[in-house]
């Protein structure tokens, strides 16, 4: 019983989280370009999440009359589950985790490859011309990135000698590495990590499938109501649960100077989280060309590098 009561403590807070995110990304943004952002639904616009919930569910729930209605339906749901169910294996204290497997990094990194599915799903279902071409560029982008994320991720789990996050934290706190990995490979590693992370939960400015300015709405576009919101929420699910993996594997997870504990991990997440969202409203979108480029030309033989160093410090370093 005690991961049931972890994993329902544990999904209730994601969600709320994710909610008041909404709130937070738009005071953000609002704030970068000179305007106010929500203000008109309870203090400083605080319940404006409450409120867009309540306008989903309202929203008529449409078909389009040539649409594959049966892919078209689960697309949204499936994307919804499979962002939450990476949050399984994230440790955020000590025993705090819904499941603390052996294979926890294995779990996160497929867990997060399978978004992409229900993203084609969608794409495919919709029987429609932007829709598809956005689910076709989402397909591009996820295998693309998915390369340097995975390497990125085996430089933790080689130096730990573990695919378990709580272990990969544990051996942080023991190296005395609270704030992050040694400088080589350990901070590259990082940054390829976050920047992979980007890309695969499509932020800007790695929103190809998306790009509103050519596709519209990108695979979202033939959706209404909750169906819609369903995807939205999941690409902030997605975004917070990618921060909170970046904290665990390599910002030392619970750990801080001075009492460890849940506190840490939350501080570490959220600044990651507001760190993406900054990122989102100060650069533009790349072409889809320069996105392949920066993958496969630059993003893979740094993860390859990093992952050989890391190797290197295991066999001879003594780590």
């Amino acid at each position: 019983m005690h991961w049931l009561l972890w994993s329902v403590v544990i999904i209730t807070v994601l969600m709320t989280t994710t909610a008041w995110a909404l709130w937070l990304e738009r005071k953000l943004a609002a704030r970068m370009g000179s305007r106010l952002g929500p203000t008109m639904v309870g203090r400083h616009g605080l319940l404006q999440p409450i409120a867009d919930l309540l306008k989903l569910l309202q929203k008529e729930d449409i078909l389009p009359e040539a649409a594959d209605g049966a892919l078209f339906n689960l697309a949204p749901i499936l994307t919804a589950v499979f962002a939450i169910a990476t949050v399984a294996v994230v440790p955020f204290g000590e025993g705090v985790i819904a499941a603390d497997l052996d294979i926890g990094v294995l779990w996160v990194l497929a867990f997060g490859g399978l978004m992409v599915i229900p993203v084609w799903m969608a794409g495919w279902a919709s029987n429609n011309k932007f829709a598809l071409l956005g689910g076709m560029r989402a397909v591009a982008q996820a295998v693309s990135y998915e390369v340097p994320l995975v390497l990125a991720s085996m430089v933790p789990v080689i130096l730990a000698g573990s695919m378990s996050m709580t272990d990969i934290v544990h051996y942080q706190q023991q190296h005395s590495w609270i704030a992050l990995w040694p400088t080589l490979p350990g901070l590259p590693a990082f940054l390829l990590f976050l920047l992979a992370s980007l890309a695969e939960s499509n932020r800007i400015p790695f929103d190809i499938p998306e790009a509103e300015s050519e596709l519209v709405a990108g695979v979202s576009t033939e959706y209404t109501g909750m169906k819609f919101g369903l995807f939205y929420m999941a690409e902030y699910i997605h975004t917070l649960v990618s921060s909170a993996i970046g904290a665990a594997l390599f910002l030392g997870g619970w750990s801080g100077p001075f009492a460890p504990g849940l506190h840490w991990m939350l501080l570490k997440t959220l600044g990651l989280f507001v760190f993406i969202y900054v990122v989102r409203w100060t650069l533009l979108r790349f072409r889809q060309d320069q996105l392949m480029r920066l993958a496969w030309v630059w993003l893979v033989p740094m993860g390859l590098v990093l992952v050989f160093m890391a190797a290197v410090v295991v066999v001879w370093g003594g780590a």
